[in-house]
């Protein structure tokens, strides 16, 4: 879905948010950091949200998405802020056998409200996302917020229903750097990658 920038958002009192997904990060346990195409493709979306004209860029605290804020904020000027509203619904750290986090990860998508050993539920970790979109709404857009596929899908799951959800993205997860943009809680255009083209 390609994202349509709003005239005058301000026009409207409303809040534009883009929910970037962090770059691509290195496969390893813990909290890792990006791969250097992650790099790249972090730095992309930096020119990107530089044209946007984004007012604030808000982080989660997890390593990938922070270095991919980072990157993006070396292009925009603006400061990062943390909250940790926006980390992803599960963090595999190695202290569990990957194929049990796997197992985790598919029975919380399955059923919204199964909270796995070593994170939240689906419907948990979209109310936290929720509720801090409507926290940041009070400031003015657009803002960038940069989270994780996971959660960018349990809110989606919640604003538009999961037949709405594009099967890819809750089979596949949502690519590196991919925007989702949001008008207040209206969603407009979900996980597009054209500025990475």
């Amino acid at each position: 879905m390609e994202i349509v920038t709003p005239h005058d958002p301000e026009a409207r009192h409303v809040t534009v948010f883009y929910l970037v997904q962090h770059a691509e990060k290195k496969h390893e346990a813990g909290d890792p950091g990006l791969t250097e195409l992650g790099r790249g493709q972090a730095a992309r979306t930096g020119e990107w949200i530089k044209r946007a004209d984004v007012r604030a860029l808000v982080s989660s605290p997890l390593r990938r998405a922070r270095e991919t804020a980072q990157i993006i904020a070396s292009r925009t000027g603006l400061p990062v802020e943390e909250d940790a509203r926006l980390r992803e619904r599960m963090n595999w750290d190695g202290s569990q056998r990957i194929e049990e986090f796997v197992a985790d990860w598919a029975a919380s998508v399955k059923d919204r409200d199964f909270v796995p050993a070593s994170g939240d539920s689906s419907r948990g970790a979209a109310e936290r996302m929720r509720a801090c979109l409507a926290d940041l709404a009070q400031e003015p857009g657009p803002l960038a917020l940069v989270t994780h596929g996971g959660a960018t899908v349990d809110l989606l799951r919640t604003l538009i229903g999961d037949q709405a959800v594009p099967s890819e993205l809750m089979h596949q997860g949502v690519p590196a750097c991919a925007i989702t943009m949001l008008d207040d809680l209206s969603v407009v255009g979900i996980a597009s990658v054209s500025h990475l083209e």
